[in-house]
């Protein structure tokens, strides 16, 4: 049986997946990305064969995504990860239409089809308000680890309005209301909500069409579920494996490049 692979380096974090033929995932690694993007790309990969129980020899083609994914020096081809996120979304909920992911740096909102093709797309990478870095700049300001964000701001019960639009000056408002004697749990809900908020509008941009995949490290965050669901008014597609969703694109482009190379003549356009 052959072995298709996605490596999907993003700023923050650094995902691996090996499918077989049948398309199922058979080995994942999650690493921080750190400085060093190369050696992220390679160690990820590494652990995902370790994890999968396939030889490297038995992995026919490898594709990279993400912000680094030129640096995936082992790999065979690079797809940007807007096409891999949708497509991996459809995979996994074959309903997905429209696509949110958001990571440690940038936002993007994508329509898609019902092959993960797609269709628009829009991107927040100028500022960071709605994304994780917003998110962890209000961890540091409290001092709560970054799993507990969303726990945490679940048990509100009297949320404040965050105004600030800049991740530069989050963390000074978020210690202003604690001065004021706030919550921790209300101040992080207003944190969410803020981001939701914010997300609502990008998603608009493109459309917002059912079924939407919500995808990205954030997606593990269960309060930011909470607050998109709240303002969309809508149920969220979203899997234990969301953070992974670039990556499995990734390896079903590699996929379809391993069936396509078996029917002489066929090309494979991405």
């Amino acid at each position: 049986m052959a072995y298709a692979a996605g490596v999907d380096v993003g700023s923050t974090q650094t995902k691996a997946v090996i499918i077989n033929e049948k398309k199922e995932i058979v080995g994942r690694a999650l690493i921080d990305t750190g400085a060093n993007v190369t050696a992220a790309a390679e160690n990820a990969y590494r652990l995902a064969l370790q994890n999968s129980g396939v030889m490297e020899e038995e992995v026919e083609y490898v594709v990279g995504t993400g912000y680094g994914r030129y640096k995936v020096t082992f790999g065979n081809k690079q797809v940007t990860e807007i096409s891999c996120h949708g497509r991996g979304a459809v995979h996994m909920f074959p309903g997905t239409r429209t696509v949110l992911d958001m990571g440690g740096q940038d936002s993007k909102a994508i329509r898609v089809n019902e092959k993960g093709e797609i269709l628009d797309f829009c991107m927040n990478d100028k500022c960071a308000a709605g994304t994780g870095r917003f998110l962890g700049a209000a961890a540091m300001a409290l001092d709560i680890p970054l799993p507990e964000l969303g726990p945490t701001a679940l048990k509100a019960t009297k949320p404040v309005r965050i105004s600030t639009t800049c991740t530069v000056f989050a963390e000074s408002e978020v210690l202003s209301w604690l001065g004021k004697g706030k919550k921790i749990e209300d101040i992080l809900w207003g944190v969410h909500v803020s981001i939701a908020s914010r997300t609502i509008g990008l998603l608009r941009r493109v459309g917002i069409e059912e079924e939407i995949t919500f995808t990205g490290g954030v997606a593990k965050n269960i309060g930011m579920i909470r607050a998109l669901e709240e303002a969309l008014g809508k149920t969220l597609n979203v899997s234990d494996d969301s953070h992974f969703m670039g990556a499995l694109g990734a390896a079903l482009f590699a996929l379809d490049h391993i069936k396509a190379s078996r029917k002489p003549g066929k090309k494979v356009v991405v």
